[in-house]
């Protein structure tokens, strides 16, 4: 097994993130063959691949085939990938700031997204200076209200970057904020961005890759899927249909048991009722999981549901394996995954931490190794 630690030495502390790829493979395919053959995949890999890991995910779908292209959020995610050997192209889905960052943005040939006329200047102006062809895809802002121009400001950006020599607008795209939870205002943005398209066409820019469907609109939407969708969060295995890529493993430390009326961990905030064995195990909120699943989160051991007591602590939490009488120190304690005919999910603990998915995988820490 190879992990993301370049170290020379070994790695004793058990906890992990177990990355399978097989799964990775799988969900891809599934959106492959649902979106159709002739609509492109983009990978989003951003946010190290939603705590996956982009570099191995990422190298390992460019030699698989399994999309057209990847999506980062920033030139030095971008430039990580182009380190790597990834020569797909990669899309860069934020705002580039400052302005130089276009420079090495184009020498690396990352697409550039491009949200007003002035960043459209400076992309004309850095792909000048470098006598290299910018590839810019446009932001049009249908109800996000995040980066993005209006209808107006998107035609006068097609105009920027095509009168000059050097840059050009291959795409067009928009962000559907409530695909999941507001199918009319989903509509709305569509018709938005179906007309806006219209109108570019008309001035001969029928080429364009059009997109904007996230995981949720590629799979429930049809009239989303245009010429490229954009899959993150199904990708990794966090929606239904789908196998989960990440599974996150530790193992027990410790073991004491404790006296009715004892209190877990900082605040007080368990009080136990009678006598409890308590396993403490090595992951905290320094690793990433997260303290609003403390005394709320279940983790598994010997294949049974065992629940965090007291408040997470930076570096260890503590859970009650008083059903599990054979549970010893090193056993293996599963925070997402399956364990036996039991399985906790992503979304089961964003559902318990009030938060969504994307945010459980994304906030494990450098320091929990993603082991492939």
């Amino acid at each position: 097994m190879k992990t993301n630690f370049d170290r020379n030495f070994r790695v004793y502390r058990p906890t992990v993130a177990e990355i399978s790829l097989p799964a990775l493979s799988f969900n891809l395919r599934k959106i492959k063959k649902t979106v159709g053959d002739k609509t492109r995949v983009l990978f989003v890999v951003k946010a190290n691949a939603y705590g996956h890991g982009a570099v191995a995910a990422a190298v390992f779908t460019e030699k698989e085939k399994l999309a057209w292209g990847y999506g980062v959020s920033s030139v030095e995610e971008g430039l990580t990938l182009r380190g790597a050997g990834v020569r797909s192209p990669v899309l860069v889905l934020g705002s580039l700031y400052p302005f130089e960052s276009f420079v090495s943005a184009i020498h690396a040939g990352l697409t550039l997204t491009i949200s007003s006329v002035e960043a459209a200047r400076q992309a004309v102006s850095a792909s000048k200076r470098l006598g290299k062809k910018a590839l810019c895809h446009v932001k049009l802002e249908t109800g996000m209200g995040r980066i993005g121009a209006r209808k107006p400001s998107v035609i006068k950006i097609f105009e920027e970057l095509n009168g000059s020599k050097t840059a050009v607008a291959e795409g067009l795209y928009t962000h559907l904020s409530s695909a999941d939870t507001d199918p009319e205002f989903t509509a709305r943005q569509l018709e938005y961005f179906s007309q806006t398209a219209a109108e570019l066409e008309k001035d001969g820019r029928g080429a364009l890759v059009k997109h904007t469907a996230n995981s949720f609109a590629a799979l429930n939407y049809p009239q989303s899927r245009w010429d490229m969708v954009r899959v993150g969060l199904a990708a990794y295995g966090c929606m239904d249909g789908f196998k989960p890529v990440l599974a996150l493993k530790t193992r027990i430390v410790f073991i004491k048991t404790v006296r009715e009326g004892a209190y877990i961990s900082y605040d007080k905030s368990f009080k136990a009722p009678g006598l409890m064995k308590i396993a403490t195990l090595p992951i905290g909120y320094g690793d990433g999981y997260t303290r609003a699943l403390s005394n709320k989160a279940d983790i598994l051991v010997g294949g049974r549901r065992c629940r965090v007591l007291g408040n997470i602590t930076m570096d260890m939490l503590m859970i009650d394996v008083s059903q599990v009488k054979e549970a010893a120190v090193g056993d293996e304690a599963v925070l997402i995954g399956r364990q036996g005919k039991e399985e906790i999910t992503a979304r089961e603990l964003a559902a318990k931490a009030l938060t969504i998915p994307y945010e459980i995988t994304t906030l494990l820490s450098s320091r929990v190794p993603r082991v492939v």
